[in-house]
């Protein structure tokens, strides 16, 4: 199946994914690309014998992930700022629970005392 060849009409330019000059690339940008590459797969092909070695003794550190991860979890404080907002999800969020658990169990227990002393219910430890 062949295509037609693309001709650019008056009203539309060429797009940049059909313009031969967008993959002409230079033979210095082409060897570094290939440098590039023959580092990731020299980099890919050490981490995978390492991963896959039978008597492998520890942990296989991938430096990559190491770097994603600080990225995504050890390095917020750079990229946070405290406003009202924040400050007031953090303590409804973090004190919240504390007030709310404190509030249940003690009503909790100020109705059974009320019903033990009322004579409604038998204390748990005591004689029928």
């Amino acid at each position: 199946m062949s295509f037609p060849k693309y001709e650019p009409s008056r009203l539309a330019s060429l797009p940049t994914t059909l313009d031969p000059a967008e993959y002409d690339i230079s033979p210095e940008t082409r060897k570094a690309q290939a440098e590039r590459l023959a580092i990731r797969s020299r980099l890919k092909r050490e981490y995978l014998l390492q991963y896959n070695d039978p008597s492998r003794r520890g942990l296989v550190e991938d430096p990559a992930l190491l770097r994603w991860t600080y990225a995504r979890s050890a390095n917020i404080y750079p990229n946070f700022r405290p406003t009202p907002k924040t400050s007031l999800l953090g303590a409804l969020f973090g004190i919240g629970p504390l007030f709310f658990w404190y509030y249940v169990f003690k009503t909790d227990r100020e109705n059974q005392l009320t019903k033990v002393w009322c004579s409604l219910v038998l204390w748990e430890g005591g004689q029928p």
